[in-house]
């Protein structure tokens, strides 16, 4: 049996790890090892054994955005910031189910806000559910499964910042239809 946390909210983002400082985005559908490993961190637990991550759409939001510096104009005597306009594929509300192996984890979990990968992206929780794993593993949504390398079927997610920057490898599993509300059944 597993120990369920399901967190919604009203929007997230998943900046995918190739888009630096692309014009146009959108959110990756699936947690990296290193964003499972920074949740784990921020609630406190032992361990997060499976998610799963599903949405009811995407919206495409403008975003702008200033470099860092300024630029000196000496004719106009001024100095100047320009100004860029990135889009961004937004997911609508998210619906995020997180699995752990103990009920003293998911009632820990149950009492935290999470965040997908920005501030403003907070996904509140619900109370813990007690499902098998083969309820969990139809529950519709995608789910990375962490690989130990480029074995069969698998393909590089990014880089691990709490492993020096290790690269990840994982296989995408989507169950049912992703972009509509899951239902946790028992």
């Amino acid at each position: 049996m597993l120990y369920v946390v399901e967190y919604t909210g009203p929007f997230g983002y998943l900046k995918p790890w190739t888009a630096v400082r692309d014009g146009e985005t959108y959110s990756q559908q699936f947690l990296t090892p290193s964003v499972i490993e920074g949740m784990r961190q921020k609630l406190e637990v032992s361990q997060i054994l499976r998610h799963k991550l599903a949405y009811a759409g995407l919206s495409m939001q403008q975003e702008q955005t200033h470099p860092r510096g300024w630029i000196h104009e000496k004719k106009k005597q001024q100095l100047t910031r320009p100004r860029a306009i990135l889009v961004r594929g937004v997911m609508l509300s998210p619906t995020l189910h997180l699995a752990f192996a103990s009920a003293d984890d998911a009632k820990l979990a149950a009492t935290q806000h999470l965040c997908l990968c920005r501030n403003e992206d907070i996904l509140l929780p619900a109370e813990p559910q007690m499902i098998s794993e083969a309820a969990f593993a139809a529950l519709p949504g995608f789910e990375l499964r962490f690989t130990e390398g480029p074995s069969d079927g698998a393909f590089l997610v990014g880089y691990n910042r709490f492993a020096d920057g290790a690269a990840m490898y994982g296989r995408l599993e989507i169950t049912g239809n992703p972009t509509a509300k899951p239902v946790l059944e028992r």
